[in-house]
């Protein structure tokens, strides 16, 4: 007779079942804490004042926030599977390229400002701060913030517009002060204004900053100012001046120093023009600053003004021309002048500079 078999019975113990069950209300626990979060995540991200976005490798918008609506007026549904491309003007398209292959490269890159089409075909600008999404030593996303800085450029631009209004009404100042001086010297008619040129060309080549440059080119137009103070008997005179005479005249840069020392403006003007006629070897007036203690502009205009001098004609002298100015102030460099001020001083004549 054949005998019937069993199925064996698997008993589970009470503790068994309780870990179990405590097990799965932690994961049930894990599995609603990641929704909270997740949904606060978006919620924080929905209703931020600033644009989250994504991209693919590619450059497509995979992703971007509702705030989007406010910047540009496309709804986010309508701008995912675009091209970055499609919201910007081809003027920026070489400075976005370059940034989102930085990121590629896996760069951050930080207040990246950049225009942007909107719904209207307007550009407005925004800053953007970008980072590379890695999984596996490999870019799959480039994720970042996106501000609208539309009204902080507009201000911006603003006060650019009106600070070159006051710096042109200074310089229209200092042009009024600079015929002062050719009025009661008229052999240097045109002098003051032909060093200015070439002492802002200088400082361009030693990559001064164009704020830098204005403050120069102000001192420039008047470095001379000083001599409305001296006679004109003792400026114009063919001959060679007394002791005396050279005496008053090397009093020129205080004297402009002491007109000017009053002002408020955004540059050391009045000591540009109290030291352009100082040396590197102590051997100049008024002060005999020696070296690093005479400013650079100073320094700059201390060339300029000797090239320009010695190239045009004087009452006492026929014109030398270009030939022995740069001559002059080659052999002297590093002992009266500035070595990168002479050598970038050649470099621009050389280069075509011709004064206007």
């Amino acid at each position: 007779m054949k005998q019937e078999t069993e199925s064996p019975s698997v008993e589970v113990s009470s503790e068994r079942i309780a870990q179990l069950e405590a097990e799965n209300a932690t994961l049930r626990q894990e599995r609603d804490d990641l929704k909270r979060a997740e949904t606060q995540l978006r919620t924080l991200v929905d209703n931020t004042h600033d644009v989250v976005f994504q991209l693919s490798p590619k450059g497509v918008i995979e992703y971007v926030s509702p705030k989007v609506r406010d910047f540009y007026g496309y709804d986010p549904e309508k701008l995912t599977g675009k091209l970055f491309e499609s919201t910007t003007p081809l003027s920026e398209l070489p400075k976005a390229i370059k940034a989102l292959n930085r990121v590629l490269s896996g760069e951050t890159i930080i207040n990246l400002e950049i225009g942007q089409f909107n719904h209207t075909g307007s550009i407005v600008f925004v800053e953007i701060n970008g980072a590379p999404i890695i999984k596996d030593d490999k870019v799959i996303a480039v994720q970042g913030v996106m501000r609208d800085i539309t009204e902080r450029k507009r201000a911006e631009e603003a006060v650019r517009n009106s600070a070159q209004k006051l710096i042109k009404g200074m310089e229209d100042t200092m042009q009024a002060m600079a015929m002062i001086v050719e009025m009661r010297d008229p052999y240097t008619a045109g002098h003051q204004r032909r060093v200015t040129q070439l002492a802002c060309a200088i400082a361009e080549k030693m990559g001064f900053s164009s704020d830098q440059i204005t403050g120069l080119r102000l001192a420039g137009l008047i470095h001379d100012i000083g001599k409305v103070r001296v006679p004109a008997e003792i400026l114009t005179n063919p001959n060679v001046l007394t002791e005396a005479e050279m005496t008053i005249i090397k009093m020129h840069p205080s004297l402009g120093y002491d007109l000017l020392k009053t002002l408020d403006l955004p540059w050391p003007v009045a000591d540009i023009i109290n030291q352009h006629h100082e040396r590197l070897n102590g051997s100049g007036y008024p002060s005999g600053l020696v070296g690093n203690v005479i400013l650079r502009e100073a320094k700059i205009l201390a060339v300029a003004d000797v090239v320009e001098a010695i190239a045009s004609h004087r009452p006492y002298r026929p014109a030398l021309g270009i030939d022995k100015a740069l001559e002059e102030i080659s052999k002297h460099k590093d002992i009266l002048y500035d070595q990168e001020v002479v050598d970038s001083c050649i470099k621009i004549f050389r280069e075509g500079f011709r004064f206007q």
